[in-house]
């Protein structure tokens, strides 16, 4: 080897650790910050068109957006704007709450006769919220004997049926397991926030316990529908489909 080239060699060598240290360094430095450095789940970066986790309510506030009214037009009610209370309502439960006199001032004050009803307004409408509400179905079967027989020498005995459970030696029922699948496949809540969910509500279901749920069941319900309904299609002589992904 020649001078020349044991000093490129060199060089070469010199230019390979330099870049070696150099991502080294970017790596302590980086692993570093990640250890020491400040941990909240806050954000100084803006993404466009992404919002923050926990400033939805900040973001979508309007104090100016109005509420559905209706509008009074000559003679008819017209409905104003494109979601109106009776479109927001209409498949909800009515429930009328009667505001009547006390029983102390149904007599007129000046003769103290008897207050007679005249008529009565819808003053205003609310939305009542019901929580949701978790409650311990216990089935209790009853047996019976026939006397008769019994006297005879006999025992006849009849037990009542009971309903088939969703999964045996489980306290799941069909309720409590299509909530647990709507929350998570519709609404796409994690299992880890259904078990505080399920906290909040008295019971501790860990989130083993909810997944074995959903596969349960899915497994010995929802799989045999879906085998009939592709046994039905088969059947078919043209089968359409919307392939967008």
């Amino acid at each position: 080897m020649t001078q020349e080239e044991y000093i490129k060699q060199l060089e070469n060598t010199v230019e390979s650790l330099t870049s070696q240290i150099e991502n080294l360094t970017e790596t302590v430095h980086y692993l570093t910050k990640k250890l020491f450095g400040q941990s909240s789940e806050k954000t100084k970066i803006d993404i466009q068109g992404q919002l923050g986790l926990f400033d939805e309510a900040e973001v979508y506030s309007d104090s100016n957006a109005p509420e559905p009214t209706y509008k009074d037009v000559a003679g008819y009610e017209r409905k104003k704007g494109k979601t109106t209370r009776e479109v927001l309502t209409k498949n909800l439960e009515i429930i009328e709450v009667p505001c009547t006199l006390h029983e102390d001032e149904k007599n007129c004050p000046w003769c103290n006769t008897g207050l007679k009803p005249i008529g009565k307004e819808q003053v205003r409408e609310e939305i009542q919220f019901i929580p949701a509400q978790v409650k311990l179905i216990r089935y209790i079967r009853y047996a019976y004997e026939c006397p008769t027989c019994k006297e005879d020498g006999y025992a006849v005995i009849s037990k009542a049926a009971t309903p088939s459970p969703v999964m045996k030696h489980s306290l799941a029922s069909p309720s409590s397991v299509a909530h647990v699948m709507y929350q998570k496949y519709v609404n796409a809540m994690p299992l880890y926030r259904q078990e505080k969910e399920w906290e909040q509500y008295g019971i501790k279901l860990s989130r083993a316990t909810l997944a074995n749920w959903v596969i349960r069941c899915a497994q010995d319900w929802l799989v045999p529908i879906t085998k009939a309904l592709h046994k039905e299609l088969l059947k078919r002589e043209v089968l359409h489909a919307d392939e967008t992904t």
